[in-house]
């Protein structure tokens, strides 16, 4: 098993690179470039860059992933879930390609992301269960309605399992498309992700080989794009690449057995992030999804004075300490590592709303 996983990875890296290479030239070809802009306050980057990046990531973990299928087959996963996953991913790319040569509206760039989390749900992935942290577990595939009768089989709507996946999937697509603002961000977290999750579907006590082959060709990918997207950055990922990455690792946490937990603490602080942003401009009464400012967290760090580079460490330091710290936690333990995360954020918040306010005064 070793020698597979190595091999993997080093193929998910070099594939990538290759990938990377060739889909700037493609970008730069078709003219599918962002262009800085000074009045979009999102836009920091100093000259044109290729878009399109994440597909290099997305051709190589699933080109990968085909190539070591029987290895997929091991656990409980069956040949549809991993095509509901394919399928879905393969619309977040269509959008993102759109998207990025189109500039499409708010309104049409949503049907991709629920799309790819509809594919989930239709190939059969659901949620059984989830741990009560008091004990015992909260059982979630009880309620269901028949839709149709296909394969020989009656397919479900799983009523809170699928309600459930819709809104996690979502969650995790727009936290990583809302990060996605400064060189290397989304790319390193997501790597750091991929890198947890393995190391928790490999131990003893989760062993998962199907599930850490994936998240270890997940961090492959990511890490040889991140080589290109590291600041100053050569390509971005584009729409498709940013959601693709949340996505990606939403579904490795449904699918290695419900580890929600563990991907709450790894995305926990840029979840949180997303959370005040949405509260901060329902407040002040702009649409959230429509409106983009430079309020994010990683922007605020890089005007303290932190730099890009800097601030990605930052992140990716801090989803490494709770990602890793859920594997000596037990589910009560992991609810209070989630606190100290809200509690951290709120700091911050508090300390910018500080400085915002002094510097109004001076």
């Amino acid at each position: 098993m070793l020698q597979i996983l190595i091999t993997a990875f080093g193929s998910a890296v070099f594939l990538s690179i290759i990938f990377t290479i060739i889909i700037k030239k493609i970008a730069i070809k078709f003219n599918i470039i962002d262009i800085p802009d000074q009045e979009q306050e999102r836009k920091i980057h100093k000259k044109a860059t290729p878009l399109l990046g994440g597909m290099a990531i997305f051709l190589s973990f699933f080109i990968i992933l085909f190539f070591f299928q029987s290895q997929l087959l091991l656990g409980g996963l069956v040949p549809r879930h991993w095509l509901g996953f394919f399928i879905g991913a393969c619309f977040l790319m269509v959008g993102g390609i759109l998207d990025d040569k189109f500039n499409l509206k708010p309104e049409l760039q949503i049907i991709w992301p629920i799309l790819a989390a509809l594919a989930v749900v239709a190939g059969g992935v659901e949620i059984g269960k989830i741990t009560n942290p008091l004990g015992d577990f909260f059982y979630l595939d009880s309620l269901r309605v028949p839709i149709l009768e296909w394969g020989g089989s009656m397919h479900y709507f799983v009523v809170i399992s699928d309600l459930l996946i819709v809104f996690w999937l979502m969650g995790m697509m727009y936290t990583t498309k809302l990060l996605d603002g400064i060189d290397g961000l989304v790319s390193g977290i997501i790597s750091i992700g991929a890198i947890v999750i393995f190391i928790f579907t490999i131990s003893t006590k989760y062993y998962q080989p199907d599930i850490a082959l994936a998240a270890l060709v997940l961090a492959g990918a990511s890490l040889g794009f991140l080589i290109f997207n590291w600041h100053p950055a050569k390509i971005f990922l584009g729409e498709g690449g940013s959601l693709f990455l949340g996505f990606a690792l939403g579904v490795l946490a449904i699918i290695s057995g419900g580890k929600i937990a563990i991907a709450l603490l790894i995305m926990g602080l840029p979840i949180l992030d997303v959370a005040w942003t949405i509260i901060r401009r329902l407040r002040a009464k702009k649409n959230p999804f429509k409106f983009s400012d430079n309020k994010h967290l990683h922007f605020r760090l890089l005007d303290f004075g932190f730099g890009h580079k800097k601030t990605v460490l930052i992140y990716c330091f801090i989803a490494a300490l709770f990602g890793l710290s859920a594997l000596f936690l037990q589910s009560l333990g992991k609810l209070l590592a989630l606190g100290i995360l809200i509690m951290m954020m709120f700091g911050i918040i508090g300390l910018f709303s500080y400085l915002d306010k002094k510097n109004k005064n001076l």
